[in-house]
Parts: C-alpha cells; structure tokens; sequence
C-alpha cells in the first residue's frame, strides 16, 4: 500500500503538475501520496496541517454541523509554512466535498496564496456495498457535479484526481483483480437495493452559526448516541 500510493502521488503530479511553492498533505491518509508529488514534482513537502490524533474519521459523521466541528478540532493549519505560498495539497479522496472545502479556507485563512487539490484516487460516484462505510450515492459529490463544478464547490484554485486509467495501468497484470465499483458504478455483486445507505445530510450547514451552536450539537448528538448505546 505504501509503494501504490507513492506511486499515486507522482502520477498525480506527471499528468496535474502546477507551479507551486510547497506540497503539504492532509494527514494521515494522504501523507505518502504527497511524499510521491513532492519528489516527482522536485518541490518541498513539509507539514502544513497538524492533525489531532483525538478526532476519529468526520465523514461518517451523522450532521454536517458535527462533521464541520470535526474538522476544525481535528486540523490545525501551521502559518510558517503555508503564508503566502502556492500550496499543493494531497488528499486520498473526496466523498461528500464538504470537509474539503473546509480544509482549502483553513489553508486560505493561514495566508496560503493558491490552494491546489490533488486527490490520489479517482473520484468516487458509488457507494461501496460490501463493507465499507460510504455515505450514500446521493451525497458523493462527484456522482453529482464535474471536476470543475466541485473546484468550485471547495473553493480551491485547481483540482485533479488520478486518472482511473492511470490506476488500473499501474495495477498491470493484477488490474482485474480488484474491485472499482465506486469509481465505475460497476458492481461486481449488484446490491439488492441501491439506496440502503443513509449517513446524515448533505446540506453544508455548517457554514452559519457560531462555534458554540456546532459545539453544542455535536454534545447533543454524543448524548443521544450514548442514550441509545445503553
């Protein structure tokens, strides 16, 4: 896995280069994939975000209030690296677009010049129905828009995912080994029913209220959970 997303990354910056001054990563999952960028790239990779090891995963939080609250608890931008610089940042993917975006106005609010996404998968248009925990197919963002609407979406100055054919060259002769339903939305196993996968929201809610409203809904939600748990 360390090798394939090594090699993600300098897929990534042969076939989307651009003028940048700095590669950072959005830790953990991303980390390697940037490693591969910079070093294809010959651009420094340094960490601009510093995660929280005491926030678990946001998109399979049940409100876009909570998962909004999440990512400001969860990554903290470092302004010594990222002001006034042209940014690449290296991400493993996109589902919902949401946390993206609020990574790309962190970055921007550090004094980042030019925020570049660079997502080291295709991207995502089906949900997984054999195990993997993925919002439903209504609410992955690029089942619903083009790349350049979802460049939009986030705010970022440029956006580029790994070429789906790019990924299956570099799999070679183990290609038809692995399943690509969420990039093909075809699927192997076709699921009995196509909308049994539910999780929150879609609406980008988060963008209004103070800190204390999102805060106190992610109290709340904690106490439900934990009133059902027992």
């Amino acid at each position: 896995m360390y090798e394939s997303r090594r090699r993600f990354g300098e897929i990534l910056a042969t076939e989307s280069p651009v003028d940048c001054d700095v590669v950072i990563a959005v830790p953990d999952s991303g980390v390697v994939a940037a490693l591969g960028y910079a070093a294809k790239a010959g651009v420094p990779f340094q960490q601009g975000l510093i995660r929280s090891h005491y926030v678990g995963r946001t998109f399979i939080e049940p409100s876009q209030k909570i998962r909004d609250f999440g990512v400001k608890l969860k990554l903290s931008p470092v302004r010594a690296v990222l002001e006034g610089k042209r940014v690449v940042v290296v991400d493993d993917s996109i589902v919902r677009g949401t946390t993206s975006s609020k990574i790309v106005r962190l970055l921007k609010e550090a004094g980042a010049k030019e925020v570049h996404m660079r997502i080291a998968s295709p991207p995502i248009i089906g949900s997984c129905y054999y195990g993997v925990d993925t919002p439903s197919t209504e609410e992955l963002i690029s089942n619903r828009m083009s790349v350049e609407e979802i460049r939009n979406f986030i705010g970022s100055d440029s956006l580029a995912f790994l070429p789906f054919d790019s990924l299956k060259k570099l799999l070679g002769s183990e290609s038809p080994n692995f399943c690509y339903a969420c990039f093909s939305g075809n699927y192997p196993v076709e699921p009995t029913e196509l909308k049994v996968k539910k999780v929150g929201d879609f609406v980008d809610d988060g963008l209004n209220g103070n800190l204390e409203s999102i805060g106190g809904g992610w109290v709340q939600a904690n106490r439900n959970q934990i009133e059902v748990g027992s």
